[in-house]
């Protein structure tokens, strides 16, 4: 299915470059033209010139147009072939980028993030150079064609001798074809799986550094390095031994036909320029052996379009059309809710109802599903089984805009994409006014240590040294700027001392317009604070109550002493 994918993937790069492809296989064609119109011109012009004719000067100019114009074409055929590549790999980029962020985080679930990054942006380009190659070979395919009719229209008998060497040709072709495919697809699927462990290590440099481990994380990321190397060689192997294999194979085709050819001079079928032509369409006859490196070309593409396709053929969320009612206060409803990961179910019969305006604190040990339940709460992933509704629509019927708008979300380690500090707290699908981005600001404890930076709200991400609680705190201004019916934090006050923790907890309910809150929580004050608390247990709700209700539980007192 993936190679089908790949291949509609290649056949959509040159459509949609069709014209500046079927400018370069003509332009391609053209050269080809010219080079195998030269040797009959030569021919006849050193036969002219051997006679002493006198209109010989004006086919030695021919020769001389027909041997400049293929250095202008094929300048022509440079200039194509760039822009081409470069319209069809952006195109691919656009195209799979916007899937991906359509498709949402649980593509990450499937796909390592470094190996994500290796798809769009090598196998993408890999994929580019489709249409400029699929042109180049035309005409490739066109000067063994042209040069095979040139010998049988000089003599048959030359065709015929090449003719019988040719399926030797097409054989070595199509063993490379098998050989390289299976190597390309090997190797750049070690590509990607080395480029996802160097992500992970990135992202841990700390952890990393902190536990002295960087030898062995070293180790750990070039492990696929031995088997990419393989691979690499093998595909090296493959075509030096079809391009040798080609090389001993089209000089004895040409040796076969310069003998037929020198049987008809001795036995006057054919002139000296005859001889000229018929050597020089033999060589253009025998560049099928070219084939090698314009195929070689193509199977990348080809393997790199179905890497490419895989994560492609996850289908984007859906959104549907209804909306809230406007006198909804946010009441969210989960029923049945089923979610599997890894093969296995992290929720199973989930049931929960959070009245409109209140607080859950979601609370468990560590791997209970605390946070799949929070991203499908806010419809960041779909449950496999049951359903969520807010204010009685179900989630996957609400539009994009609508949802967008009216979920909010904070988490552990928010990620700071507006640009600048301001542009951080205001990024979304609605910005929100400079007075309101202030306002989440201090709601969330977060402008004073703004105000201090070089430009303020202005400072650019890369120029602010963040703590862990500073980022957290951003990341909670950006979720309260965009505060809606439905707000989620997903363990986005782990970072926060215990005062600043508790400023935010009261703004969160005093000075923050979302109508309800549901903070997943491991801290014993946050599930304190808030109105009543879901106690998920090896992925079922184990007990819903207040804090101090639950509390009188042992059990329930050691998932914070665990």
């Amino acid at each position: 299915m993936a190679r089908t994918a790949g291949d509609r993937l290649v056949a959509d790069a040159v459509r949609r470059t069709a014209a500046r492809t079927a400018a370069l296989a003509l332009t391609a064609t053209a050269s080809t033209a010219a080079a195998l119109l030269l040797p009959a011109v030569l021919g006849h012009t050193l036969d002219l010139l051997l006679a002493r004719r006198g209109e010989a000067p004006r086919w030695v100019w021919l020769c001389a147009a027909l041997i400049a114009l293929p250095a202008v074409l094929d300048a022509t055929d440079d200039l194509l072939t760039g822009t081409t590549t470069a319209r069809a790999t952006a195109g691919l980029r656009h195209r799979c980028l916007r899937h991906v962020l359509a498709v949402g985080p649980r593509l990450t679930g499937h796909f390592a993030p470094g190996d994500l990054v290796t798809r769009l942006v090598g196998n993408a380009a890999a994929v580019g150079t489709a249409p400029a190659s699929l042109a180049r070979t035309v005409a490739s395919v066109a000067g063994p064609v042209g040069g095979i009719v040139g010998l049988g229209l000089i003599d048959p008998w030359l065709a015929v001798t090449f003719l019988a060497g040719a399926p030797v040709l097409a054989l070595l072709l199509r063993a490379f074809a098998r050989a390289s495919a299976d190597s390309l697809t090997a190797y750049q699927r070690l590509q990607g799986d080395l480029a996802g462990r160097l992500v992970e290590a990135l992202g841990g440099l700390r952890t990393i550094a902190a536990a002295g481990t960087a030898d062995r994380e070293r180790e750990r990321i070039l492990r696929p390095l031995p088997g990419l190397s393989q691979y690499g060689h093998r595909m090296w192997q493959v075509q030096g031994r079809s391009t040798a294999q080609a090389a001993t194979v089209v000089p004895l085709l040409q040796i076969a036909v310069l003998a037929v050819a020198g049987l008809g001079l001795a036995h006057g079928r054919l002139s000296i320029g005859d001889l000229l032509a018929a050597s020089r369409y033999a060589v253009l006859a025998a560049g099928i052996g070219m084939l090698v490196g314009q195929l070689n070309a193509l199977v990348h593409s080809r393997t790199a379009a179905a890497r490419l396709a895989e994560p492609l053929a996850h289908a984007p969320t859906a959104h549907g059309t209804r909306h809230l009612p406007e006198d909804g206060d946010g009441t969210l409803r989960l029923r049945g809710v089923r979610a599997e990961r890894g093969g296995r179910d992290v929720l199973r019969g989930v049931d929960l109802d959070v009245p409109g305006g209140t607080t859950l604190a979601v609370v468990g040990r560590s791997g209970t599903g605390k946070s799949v339940l929070a991203a499908i709460a806010g419809r960041l992933a779909d449950p496999d089984g049951g359903t969520v509704t807010l204010d009685g629509v179900p989630l996957d019927g609400l539009t994009h805009e609508e949802l967008r708008r009216e979920v909010g979300y904070a988490f552990e380690r928010p990620a700071l994409l507006g640009g600048t500090i301001g542009g951080t707290i205001g990024f979304g699908a609605s910005p929100p006014a400079p007075e309101a981005v202030t306002a989440a600001a201090r709601a969330a404890c977060a402008d004073d240590f703004v105000r201090r930076l070089p430009d303020g709200y202005a400072t650019p991400c890369a120029d602010a040294p963040l703590s862990g609680g500073e980022l957290q705190r951003l990341g909670l201004a950006r979720a309260f700027a965009h505060a809606g019916r439905l707000l989620v934090l997903d363990d986005a006050t782990s970072s926060l001392d215990s005062v600043t923790e508790l400023k935010v907890s009261r703004a969160l309910v005093h000075d923050v317009t979302a109508g309800t809150r549901l903070i997943v929580a491991h801290r014993v004050t946050t599930a304190a604070r808030a109105d009543r608390v879901a106690w998920l247990d090896g992925g079922r709700i184990r007990a819903t109550g207040t804090h101090e209700e639950l509390w009188q539980r042992a059990d329930y007192r050691a998932v914070f002493e665990g």
